[in-house]
């Protein structure tokens, strides 16, 4: 049995917390070094500190150009593309012969509404293949019909032609060349976006991108429940239970037990580092690969957390965009932040301190403080502000202010 310490140590390990961030200028080898890794980094629109996709290799390598990461989504020879993992993201794009099946009618996970419309108008979903294909990269708007559209549609009232760019991105029909200033995507044909060695590779059967799929959340999360790798490109049960097994047959899934796991079966992937210590500093946005699954957080790191960006102002019980602080191997503290940009300082909405995690709260406050300033350096900032919220924040006023 692995004990919680154990668990959590491999955890981070392979999410690439369990060396040190790098003390030199940080360059595109070490960017595909977390792509290999991750194998994902989720998208978000909200922009309130810094987008979604750029924090997670701040958080495992510290301060970066975030050309960098831009370079590797949206020019050749690309490492990255748009596409549906565990939600929107940009994927691997070693991946995307794996995702193909995805994209295929009985697999599409697309809304209700972008397939009905996409059936019952297919002479508007041909002519809008074909400006893609005459004027792309090309964004909605850009194409858009005259049409009178009503509050009361399903989704974001998306406009038809809107609907139908969805259902061929759903389809593999096109794809995302990029994001504009407005974060809106930006549409080609895959054969101008994607490298011709992955467009040629072969399709893959649905069981056998199944299994690859699975097996690359193993090698992300270390130490894992059938749900926590299901969860991590969002696999349907019967075909990541059937993957698991194959994998477990062919030695590279261990079953092992985890304690505070309750007898769950839990897989252990065959190569896991299982470092004496894990020594991180991080603040993780809301939507890093470390933190998609909730329960596993939960039981593995104690540590309860839950995205209030939906929940109205006054149920909110830490803040609008919480980051988890990460300090050793344990998740000490949480804060609400806004990047001020106007002030130029990033703003501490709230700060809240975990209990029981081995770590005085004055030490928590110095390293949280230390982050922040770094954070605020890489963002382009001048200074960090706490307002007195939360049950840290005066500590973490006094270290700022001294």
């Amino acid at each position: 049995m692995l004990s919680k310490a154990q668990a959590r140590r491999v955890a981070l390990a392979a999410q690439g917390f369990g060396t040190p961030r790098p003390d030199r200028l940080i360059g595109i080898r070490d960017v595909q070094s977390v792509i290999n890794r991750l194998g994902q980094f989720q998208i978000d629109s909200i922009n309130v500190v810094t987008r979604a996709h750029f924090t997670p290799l701040y958080s495992r390598l510290g301060p970066y150009d975030t050309a960098l990461l831009e370079r590797a989504a949206h020019l050749p020879p690309r490492r990255l593309f748009e596409y549906w993992g565990h939600a929107a993201s940009l994927i691997d794009v070693q991946l995307q012969p794996l995702l193909r099946f995805r994209m295929q009618a009985g697999f599409r996970d697309v809304w209700a509404g972008v397939e009905r419309l996409a059936r019952q108008q297919p002479t508007l979903v041909d002519w809008v293949r074909e400006q893609v294909i005459a004027r792309g990269p090309v964004s909605a708007r850009q194409i858009e019909l005259v049409e009178e559209r009503t509050r009361d549609q399903w989704g974001w009232n998306w406009s038809s032609v809107k609907t139908v760019l969805e259902w061929l991105f759903y389809s593999g029909e096109v794809t995302s060349a990029r994001r504009n200033t407005q974060f809106e995507r930006v549409y080609d044909i895959p054969e101008r976006v994607l490298p011709a060695s992955v467009l040629n590779a072969p399709t893959p059967t649905v069981e056998d991108s199944a299994r690859g799929l699975v097996r690359r959340a193993a090698q992300a999360l270390g130490v894992a429940s059938e749900a926590c790798l299901r969860d991590y490109f969002r696999t349907r049960s019967a075909m990541t239970r059937q993957a698991i097994a194959e994998l477990v047959e062919s030695g590279e899934l261990l079953p092992v037990s985890v304690e505070g796991w309750d007898n769950r079966p839990m897989y252990l992937w065959h190569t896991a580092r299982f470092p004496r210590a894990v020594q991180a500093r991080a603040l993780l946005s809301p939507f890093d690969s470390m933190v998609f699954e909730r329960v596993r957080l939960e039981r593995m790191f104690d540590f309860f957390y839950r995205i209030e960006i939906y929940v109205p102002e006054p149920k909110r019980i830490h803040g609008y965009y919480v980051y988890p602080f990460l300090l050793g191997d344990r998740f000490v503290a949480r804060v609400d932040l806004k990047a001020d940009r106007a002030r130029g300082v990033l703003r501490v909405n709230s700060a809240w301190v975990e209990q029981r995690t081995g770590y005085d709260h004055d030490q928590i406050a110095a390293e949280l403080h230390a982050e922040l300033h770094l954070m605020a350096g890489w963002l382009g900032l001048d200074d960090v502000e706490v307002m007195p919220r939360g049950d840290l924040a005066l500590i973490l006023q006094s270290v700022t202010a001294g």
